[in-house]
This record gives C-alpha cells, structure tokens and sequence, in this order.
C-alpha cells in the first residue's frame, strides 16, 4: 500500500508568486498579503486540510534580468512588493495548534547570530512548530542592494552556508545543556552559568567567541528545509536538509531526481528516507472534470505570459527579452539556459521542442512546476501515481488564485485521499519534526547537527 501523502502550501508574502496575472482574477486575494487576516484565514484553513505545514518563499531583490531593469518586475507584480515572511509566524501560530511554518531566509547577507535568536523565538513561540528554508541566494539584485558587485560564486555560497549552519549548530545545540534553566526561587539563581558554553567558533567567514544569547527552545534546531538541485546543492541538503523541495516537469524526471537524492543522503551516513521530500505542484480542481477544466480555462485567460518570461528569466539568470518568442527554447545558445532549462525543455514528454512563447504561457499558472487538472477523483488518482512512481513523499502546493486553490484541494481533493487511507486524518502530537518523522523533538544522531550537541567532541572544532 502506497504510503501517506504529504501537502505543504507554497506561498510568498507579496502578490505575484508562481501565476503571473492571476492577481487580477476577481476571486483571488493575494493582494492581502499584507494584511495579517489574510494569513490566520490562510493558516486555518490549511489546518483543517492536514496540510504539514505552509512554507514561505523569499527573496531579497527583484527580478530585474528581464530587460536588464525593473520595469517588467514592478509593472506585473513579480514577487515585489515583497515583505519578509518572518514576521508572519506568530500571528499563524496563534490561531493553530498543528499547522508548520517553513520559512525562508538566505545565508548570504544576515549574520548567523542575531538569525540565530530570531529563529529561537519563533520555535519558542510556536511550541515547535518552525522550519527554515536555508537558501544561498540567487538574485544579482539583491546582492548589488546588499553593497556587493555580485553574489558569491556557485560553489563558494555553499562553502559560505556549510560554515554558517556549523555556527547555528554550535550555538543552537552546542552552547546551552538541556537543564541549565533552573528557575531557583530561593536561592536566586535562574540559569546555572557552569552549563551554558561559549561556541569559540573562528572560522573563514565568521568569528563567533560566545554562547547563544537564547535559551534553547523545543526542537532546539529548528527544521531544516533546503531546495538546492545542483549537485553541489544536494551535497549540502544531504548533511543537513530534513525536508527538500523539489521541481521536476513530469514523473521522469522526478524520479530521477529523488532518486539522487536518496543516493546522496545515504552517503552522507544517512537512511534514504530521513528527509522528506515535495515536489512542486499547482492542482486545479472542481466537482466534476468538466468544471475543472472550465476553471483553467479561466485562469489561463488572465495569464501574464510576459510575467512569467520575468520569473524564468530572473529563475534562469538570462534575459529572455532579447529572444524571439517564437524561437525554439533549443536554439538559445547559453550555458545558464542550456543548465537550467533542462527540465523545461522537457516539459511535456513528447520530444517536441517549445518555443519560449509556449513555455511562458505553460508556466504562467504552475512556475516552475506542473499543472494538473481535473476532479477530486482523478487529482488524487494523478497524485497516487506520482508518489508510487517516483519515491516522493509529497507535494508542496502553489496556488492559481489564492486561497481559492487550497479551498477547492481540501474540499474535492483530501477527501478521496483519506478515503483511500492515502492521507492524514489527524495529526501526530508534539513539535514540526516529531510530526514529520515520529522520532521525537530533536536531530537525530545521524545529522550533522548532532554532532555539536553540547559535550560532543566536535564543538571544540
């Protein structure tokens, strides 16, 4: 019997996200992204769907490869305006008891000491409930506003996040012990000093003497969430990812590319199952077939396809306004494209060669990732089939029009799954990572964070 499937929602604090245009439906409200009802709203529902968690993307810059400025970006609402996804948490939380919270925050332009107390808080706050999305970076803009010419070199910004997650370990498992909060009315003392530890970390890139200015929290370390496909990104979630999400345009691909991932997580010492893997996807659903299919339609029909050319662009590091939209995407000559538009250019399966038009209206709904349409039956039958074909564990959800699309996967789509006994009817007790693996609040000892825990031999390195 084919194991449970996991949904996390794929959101973003700001309007465009994945569908370019689609801010325009009448029925979508991501223009409240920046009213904190839009999210409790959100949050319950996802809730009352066993949703693992909602995961937050970001970035700190704009998208500005399309033409080589920010007008295309502005103009169509293209992740900006953007706030941080941080600030959100808490307000979610206090309406859930269950419901996750990945975020997302880049190891590129924060040091890891004050981030390290404000993830702290969060897993304070939510009794558990955190994960961070670790990402390196990956904007041009960004890093220009940040006071750089450019970002790090590729394999640099992974040697850059190794460093810094060794100084989030030392700090967040590695500096207090578990019972140094005493709390001794009498005699006055309320953390005992002899068991809270300076890290004495120096380093290439930080320099990090003392202890973490915070007590520990539930899952001491929050979730790890990680997102790199290069092999030098699924080297790195490898040693530290506990969730890793993914994109693949079909089942082939996928399969592949979980495939080398749970190799590579073996040889990092690890079992092929301990992360959690999701990959993106954008359901359109309905009552009937019919009615599905009449509601992508729709949705097409306030598609930017210059909206998503921006996406692509920025996602893929060249500008794709300098090319025919009527070119076939194979005779764009670039290594950045060649790379990184591998999967599109596979994207339907059948060998035939888009053109950057047909790519842009493709991705104009699902981003990166699929569109799948259809009923509640045949969704869930899709999705049976992706999981039982390709190892993944589940799916992290973008949405059409928001929160329409979640509303319409609880009620059409979740259903079936749980009749089928392929879906959560309840949650696990406890924090985000007992949820996500039943073994308890903390790393196991077969993450390279457990190896800093406080009394480890590795500390001192």
């Amino acid at each position: 019997m084919t194991r449970q499937i996991r949904f996390n929602a794929f959101d973003m604090n700001c309007v465009a996200h994945q569908a370019s245009g689609l801010w325009r439906h009448p029925q979508d409200r991501s223009r409240d992204y920046n009213k904190l009802s839009y999210w409790t709203e959100l949050a319950k529902l996802l809730e009352r769907g066993r949703f693992d968690g909602i995961f937050i993307a970001d970035v700190l810059g704009t998208y500005d490869v399309y033409g080589g400025s920010n007008e295309a970006p502005i103009k169509h609402g293209a992740q900006v305006p953007v706030n941080d996804p941080l600030m959100l948490v808490s307000a979610m939380a206090s309406v859930t008891e269950h419901l996750g919270f990945g975020v997302t925050a880049g190891t590129a332009y924060e040091h890891p000491y004050p981030f390290a107390r404000r993830m702290t808080t969060l897993d304070h706050l939510t009794n558990g409930r955190v994960g961070w999305n670790v990402v390196t970076g990956y904007l041009p803009s960004a890093a220009r506003n940040m006071g750089h010419d450019d970002q790090m070199e590729h394999d640099e910004r992974y040697a850059h996040a190794d460093e810094y997650l060794e100084v989030l370990y030392k700090l967040w498992e590695g500096s207090w012990e578990d019972d140094a909060v005493v709390v001794d009315r009498e005699s006055g003392v309320f953390t005992d000093p002899s068991k809270v530890h300076d890290i004495g970390h120096e380093g290439k890139y930080f320099t990090v003497p003392g202890i973490h200015i915070s007590e520990p929290s539930p899952q001491r370390t929050p979730v790890i969430y990680q997102a790199g496909a290069s092999s030098r990104g699924i080297e790195f979630a490898a040693g530290n990812a506990e969730a890793i999400f993914v994109a693949a345009p079909h089942k082939t691909a996928l399969k592949e590319t979980v495939g080398c991932i749970r190799d590579a997580l073996e040889a990092a010492g690890r079992d092929r199952h301990s992360a959690r893997i999701y990959t993106l996807l954008t359901v359109v659903t309905d009552a009937t077939p019919e009615a599905a299919q009449a509601k992508y339609e729709e949705y097409r029909s306030y598609a930017s396809p210059e909206g998503a050319l921006v996406f692509m662009s920025g996602w893929m590091g060249i500008d794709l306004s300098q090319f025919d939209l009527d070119e076939p995407i194979g005779n764009v000559k670039s290594n950045a494209i060649q790379s990184s538009l591998e999967n599109v250019r596979r994207a339907g399966e059948d060998g035939r060669v888009r053109t950057l038009r047909e790519l842009a209206l493709e991705n104009a709904i699902g981003g990166l990732g699929p569109t799948i349409v259809g009923s509640g039956e045949e969704i869930a039958d899709q999705l049976q089939e992706w999981v039982e074909e390709t190892d993944v564990d589940g799916f992290n959800l973008a949405y059409a029009v928001t929160p329409g699309t979640f509303e319409d996967i609880v009620e059409h789509v979740i259903p079936v799954l749980q009749a089928r006994g392929l879906y959560p009817t309840e949650y696990a007790e406890g924090t985000l990572r007992n949820k996500l693996f039943g073994a308890g609040d903390s790393l196991p000892e077969s993450h390279k964070g457990a190896g800093y825990k406080v009394g480890q031999r590795l500390l001192a390195g």
